[in-house]
């Protein structure tokens, strides 16, 4: 049982979504977001700690119900609650704002990206310039300084965001720290502060998504979180919270992968074809469509064993929080990488129907797409990752089973890039870049492969979901273990054979197994759902 399992059945979270407006839709996540919070009822402990009910939230099915939702429960909690409340020992008097973003009485924002920088943290403009009285202003100082993305304009709650800002002392750029900011009263913004909702995303939940800017606004002196005289770590204060949410994400984007599983195999036994000599046969006797099915399938229980493996590593405070950074990108590179395949894939399989929004699985492919760049680019934390660990300032924990094939492949890919970089002028280097850079991804997802691997051995994951799993990574990088791995095309082809043959019976159990299952709501997985979906649509005819 989960503590949503109520909210399945309310109006707000049906398919009467897809006839909402997007300012309507919008407006739904806001409540959904609040009905899924206030159901698992998380703490400031839990967010600061980051308890068993903080990475169960985020396992929650619901949460791919809306991404929308998802997004802005993730900010309220991992980035705005979760950034305020390791000050609540020292900062009682911000007691009372925890409890409003807890209770969602207010709304939470976290204000880091610009316009103009990307993830380029260290080049931020916003300024917060201390005065004489020691109270500070706070101010943009150009178009490119705005800050991007934030869900800022009013929307029906009191919003407080948590704006990352240069403090400037004496003229003096004393580095970016957090300010805590009255965003809007929930119908009006606040003095000073300017939004500009940006164009909804298309295919997905929409999201209030907005261009954020401060015209000389005046902040009290509490409204800087820390010291002047002794400034929060980057490293150990916000970034740790986008390492914690790029972590929690992912957990997210295996839900979703489950939920391709159920729709593509539920579907593929339903739908079925004339074949010769006039058998009819489901559609799932075929080989062409058993394999994304069942590839995605044994991808969703190996991920399942990782994730367990990468949160309890993640919150091992004896792990150099550098290594426990890189455990959180490698579990996001991967779980973002099976997951869109897996939907183009498996959609594709479905025909026309695999396009309609109504039965999920395009618009869950959209909201993944926004989840690869959010709490952390993919691409972009996989390239700093790759190149730390490529000049060795520290290594993230070895194989278990250093003979097996994926452990081979990425020591070999390890081997191979460090030898190119030996042979160029750094890392900061044009070659570096022309080189090295396009390898940074697939090496992080190397490791992300290897160590999803070891803990599905570890965790007693069925061997023939295993084999398949370890197939579907061979496919990916074909020429490495034909060079090295003593791997033919023939040999790899039935590789694949065998392992899909030994999961095939067992589909449906398989599918069974996951949590996700119950909360499809993909009309063409049954006749009846079908039915009704038909009997429902508007209907034109002769008078």
């Amino acid at each position: 049982m989960l503590p949503t399992d109520n909210l399945r059945a309310e109006p707000l979270f049906n398919a009467l979504k897809y006839r909402l407006s997007a300012e309507e839709r919008a407006k739904a996540s806001y409540e959904r977001a609040k009905a899924i919070a206030q159901s698992y009822g998380l703490t400031a402990d839990d967010a600061c700690s980051l308890t068993t009910k903080f990475w169960d939230i985020h396992r929650d099915p619901l949460m791919v119900y809306d991404g929308a939702a998802a997004t802005l429960l993730t900010i309220q909690y991992n980035l705005a609650v979760g950034t305020l409340s390791p000050h609540l020992r020292v900062r009682p008097d911000l007691s009372p704002l925890v409890d409003d973003l807890l209770s969602y009485r207010k709304y939470g924002v976290f204000l880091l990206t610009e316009r103009g920088h990307g993830l380029d943290v260290a080049n931020l403009e916003t300024t917060a310039s201390l005065t004489s009285s020691g109270d500070f202003v706070l101010h943009t100082p150009g178009p490119h300084a705005a800050k991007m993305m934030p869900a800022t304009i009013p929307a029906g709650a009191p919003c407080v965001g948590i704006v990352m800002a240069r403090l400037i002392i004496d003229g003096a750029d004393r580095g970016v720290r957090p300010f805590v900011v009255d965003i809007n009263d929930g119908v009006r913004m606040c003095p000073g502060v300017t939004a500009r909702r940006l164009p909804y995303r298309e295919g997905t939940n929409p999201v209030n998504h907005a261009l954020t800017s401060f015209d000389n606004v005046p902040l009290p002196s509490t409204a800087l979180l820390g010291t002047i005289d002794k400034p929060e770590s980057i490293r150990e204060g916000f970034m740790w919270r986008v390492a914690v949410g790029g972590l929690a994400l992912s957990l997210i984007g295996l839900t979703a992968l489950e939920l391709y599983c159920a729709i593509g195999a539920q579907y593929s036994v339903r739908r079925t074809v004339t074949h010769s000599g006039g058998v009819i046969r489901p559609i799932i006797y075929f080989r062409t469509q058993q394999v994304p099915i069942l590839t995605a399938v044994a991808q969703a229980h190996v991920l399942r064993a990782f994730h367990d493996w990468a949160i309890a590593s993640f919150m091992d405070a004896e792990v150099d929080l550098r290594v426990r950074h890189g455990i959180a990108v490698c579990s996001k590179a991967i779980s973002i990488q099976h997951s869109q395949t897996a939907a183009l894939a498996i959609s594709e399989r479905c025909g026309a129907m695999g396009l309609f929004a109504m039965n999920q699985m395009s618009q869950l492919f959209d909201e993944i797409r926004g989840l690869a760049v959010a709490e952390g680019d993919v691409l972009g934390v996989s390239i700093r990752l790759a190149t730390e660990l490529l000049i060795q300032r520290y290594q993230l924990p070895g194989s278990k089973n250093p003979d097996s094939l994926l452990a081979r492949h990425e020591a070999g890919l390890f081997a191979e890039h460090r030898a190119r970089l030996v042979q160029i002028s750094g890392h900061r280097s044009v070659a570096f870049n022309n080189q090295m850079l396009p390898h940074c991804l697939p090496l992080v997802e190397a490791i992300g492969h290897r160590m999803a691997y070891d803990a599905a051995i570890a965790s007693g994951v069925a061997p023939s979901l295993v084999d398949l799993y370890v197939a579907s990574i061979v496919k990916l990088d074909p020429s490495w273990y034909v060079e090295h791995g003593g791997l033919g095309r023939e040999a790899q082809a039935a590789m694949a054979n065998t392992a899909l043959d030994a999961v095939l019976p067992n589909l449906e159990e398989l599918v069974r197994q996951m949590p996700s299952p119950p909360h499809v709501t993909a009309p063409i997985i049954s006749d009846s759902s079908w039915d009704a979906l038909v009997d429902g649509l508007d209907e034109f005819q002769s008078a």
